[in-house]
């Protein structure tokens, strides 16, 4: 990759996280679990969340989202993180419930992080893209972003999309586009599979275990009462772009280097896993 484009990804990374905006935690979330584990700072600038050999913590939005675009940013457990998760995510409730899922699978000292991402819709998961980062996610805050709209769902890093997930119905395929979510988010132990396939075991001298959240900004479709502040679908009150937003030029050439570059799982590659035959959605598209 020449030097030019790899510098217009770091810029664009840069912008992004300058521009992004901010809300309050205490009045956008709830502390779900954790005993103390968990804690809102600064008069409601930041958050942490903490894990030890007893408990790990969590919180949840106080609104349920149909559609949106989420953006929060993150700094993961630094140091030797095996054993750990750190899940950021949307998700409806039941058993055909819809899922949009971020989590960052620990490891041990100078190894990297595992960006692990998936997709449920009507209680079907099995989608899992993973990715290593380009960065450490563990020395600064980054935004890791979902954008959420009746045409598609984005996974982004500092505004770079990573992976998208195309509405299919039309071939038979599942979408998220009917029940609204929450954002949740957790910290918790998950050492028989999390890091080198659960090899290498959480070494609790080293908790507690921190991860730091900051400037949350939705930019959605709030879900009260059986009704959506945009309106139906179809004719929505909102002028918010992203509702009919999709990746321009300049963005698949970026999701396409970081596949390239940082992809290290993709279930539409696992013949092994699917040997009847790859998922609908796999299929190429011209």
């Amino acid at each position: 990759m020449a030097a030019s484009y790899y510098y217009s990804i770091l810029l664009a990374s840069l912008l992004f996280i300058a521009t992004t905006c901010s809300a309050n935690f205490y009045n956008d979330f709830a502390i779900t679990w954790g005993d103390g584990r968990a804690n809102i700072l600064n008069n409601g600038d930041d958050l942490t969340l903490s894990l030890d050999k007893a408990s790990g913590s969590g919180f949840q939005s106080k609104n349920e989202y149909l559609f949106g675009k989420i953006d929060m940013q993150l700094k993961l457990v630094p140091g030797n993180s095996a054993g750990t998760v750190t899940a950021y995510y949307l998700s409806s409730q039941g058993p055909t419930h819809d899922e949009i899922d971020f989590e960052f699978l620990g490891n041990v000292s100078s190894q990297p992080y595992t960006l692990h991402t998936n997709v449920f819709a009507q209680g079907k998961g099995n989608r899992e893209q993973q990715f290593h980062l380009w960065f450490d996610p563990t020395k600064d805050f980054h935004t890791y972003s979902i954008l959420w709209n009746p045409q598609r769902i984005v996974f982004s890093v500092d505004g770079i999309p990573i992976r998208e997930f195309k509405n299919m119905e039309s071939q038979g395929v599942s979408f998220p586009k009917s029940q609204p979510m929450r954002i949740y988010s957790s910290l918790w132990n998950a050492d028989d599979w999390a890091t080198q396939g659960g090899r290498v075991k959480t070494d609790w001298t080293q908790a507690p275990f921190t991860a730091s959240y900051r400037k949350f900004n939705a930019d959605a479709c709030i879900w009260a009462a059986g009704s959506s502040s945009c309106g139906s679908v179809s004719t929505p009150s909102t002028s918010s772009s992203w509702l009919n937003q999709d990746l321009d030029t300049t963005s698949m050439e970026r999701m396409k280097w970081v596949q390239k570059n940082y992809m290290i799982y993709n279930y539409c590659a696992d013949i092994q896993r699917f040997p009847q035959g790859l998922p609908t959605e796999c299929a190429p598209t011209s």
